[in-house]
């Protein structure tokens, strides 16, 4: 009879546990850019929302003041969710001398050069009782 000289292997070998560990960092690093990636993407929305509806609190305010033409070139801030937002408004005239078109740039910055957004409408002259 002749010994058994093959012994069972228990475990594994350390080639085995570095290519296991080779995976799981790779797969944990994409897993890691994947959702840096997202909070940025969610933080841009964030940003976009909160300037649109500053754009929108003032395209609101010209519609209720009583000036006409609106002003041009004129520019303000406004806090907003622990922020200060920055617009800038441009009025054109139209065919129409009763109708202007108002643009409302918002962003981060007092110069205007980096808007978050824009929002544009046509304002109306109001009719005198």
């Amino acid at each position: 009879m002749r010994p058994n000289l093959r012994l069972k292997q228990q475990g594994l070998t350390l080639l085995e546990v570095m290519v296991a560990l080779l995976i799981f960092a790779v797969t944990g690093s994409a897993i890691l850019k994947a959702s840096g990636d997202h909070l940025s993407g969610v933080r841009i929305i964030q940003d976009i929302t909160f300037a649109t509806w500053v754009a929108n609190n003032r395209l609101t305010a010209l519609q209720l003041e009583k000036t006409w033409p609106p002003k041009n070139n004129a520019k303000g801030s406004q806090e907003m969710a622990g922020s200060t937002w920055y617009w800038s408004q441009r009025v054109e005239k139209t065919v129409d001398e009763d109708l202007m078109l108002v643009e409302v740039s918002v962003g981060t910055e007092a110069d205007s050069k980096n808007s978050v957004t824009s929002v544009s409408t046509f304002l109306a002259k109001k009719a005198q009782p």
